[in-house]
């Protein structure tokens, strides 16, 4: 099995709604997303021969994604009030609401299915809240 791996950081902040703790005030991250995608055999004949994927696209799919979330203040739908999001956002800041608990180990399977879907046979993605603490997502088994 060929493995290959590549990273892309981006900062944003996010609370977590009807936590007891720290994380349920704003705060920001500067979160690292690392995916690993596998192929059983490389590719054979033309440019690609020899490679699992183009490094180029992948870490270019991978910045894509990551750079759509970079500084903004990202929020699970429904956790503010709607007269408030649209207040900042008429402030200029750049708000995303999200469906799910923007926590580390949903952002590992939400940036594993954008990758999925951009074609690629993901092994796992793996978020990196801080530089020791890590969520990782491998699919379903």
């Amino acid at each position: 099995m060929y493995i290959l791996r590549s990273e892309h950081s981006f900062d944003s902040a996010h609370f977590l709604a009807g936590y007891e703790g720290k994380c349920s005030n704003i705060h920001g991250h500067r979160w690292r997303v690392v995916v690993e995608v596998m192929e059983e055999k490389l590719k054979s004949g033309g440019q690609l021969d020899g490679m699992v994927v183009d490094f180029g696209d992948l870490k270019n799919d991978l910045k894509e994604i990551v750079d759509f979330h970079d500084h903004k203040l990202i929020i699970e739908m429904g956790t503010m009030k709607k007269h408030l999001v649209e207040l900042l956002k008429e402030e200029g800041f750049k708000i995303m609401e999200v469906n799910f608990r923007p926590t580390a180990e949903n952002f590992s399977k939400y940036f594993y299915d954008y990758i999925t879907q951009k074609g690629y046979k993901v092994k796992r993605a793996e978020v990196y809240e801080t530089p020791t603490n890590c969520a990782i997502y491998e699919g379903e088994r």
